[in-house]
């Protein structure tokens, strides 16, 4: 892509931005999940549900999707300040799959960690379906 065509691309970017800014659309609601959203926020979990539908068909390949979100409550809050600078909200629940089991999720959601610093992340791990540990044994940095 030529110079100018990405100085133009990033101009037009700024411009809707901008535009969501006048008419009260705030960036962290534009990409999805708030900042300071709740363990149960239906953002959240459809985020998690995304990217689990993602991870199974790339990774696992096993077929798996979440059915539901059962139990769900925050374990703690971390807010920044603490031990970092950043809100730290830890979830826990279950989730019932399509393969008739009931697993346990667990997750946690940072402000200020979505796309370019807007919005707010969640990292999840499910209980079983971590092969690698990339969370850490039984999802330890996700508790």
């Amino acid at each position: 892509m030529p110079k100018h065509q990405a100085v133009l691309s990033l101009v037009a970017m700024g411009a809707l931005l901008a535009a969501g800014f006048m008419t009260q659309m705030t960036p962290a609601r534009a990409f999805g999940i708030h900042s300071n959203a709740q363990c149960e926020s239906p953002a959240v979990l459809r985020a998690i549900s995304h990217r689990f539908s993602i991870a199974d068909r790339n990774v696992l390949k096993r077929g798996l999707a979440i059915e539901d979100y059962l139990n769900i409550h925050q374990n703690r809050y971390v807010p920044a300040g603490h031990s970092s600078m950043i809100d730290r909200r830890f979830c826990h629940g279950k989730v019932a799959m399509n393969d008739g089991h009931t697993r346990e999720i667990w997750y946690m959601i940072e402000a200020g960690q979505g796309f370019a610093g807007v919005g707010g992340n969640v990292e999840y791990c499910i209980s079983g379906l971590d092969p690698w540990r990339i969370n850490g044994a039984y999802c330890r940095s996700v508790r």
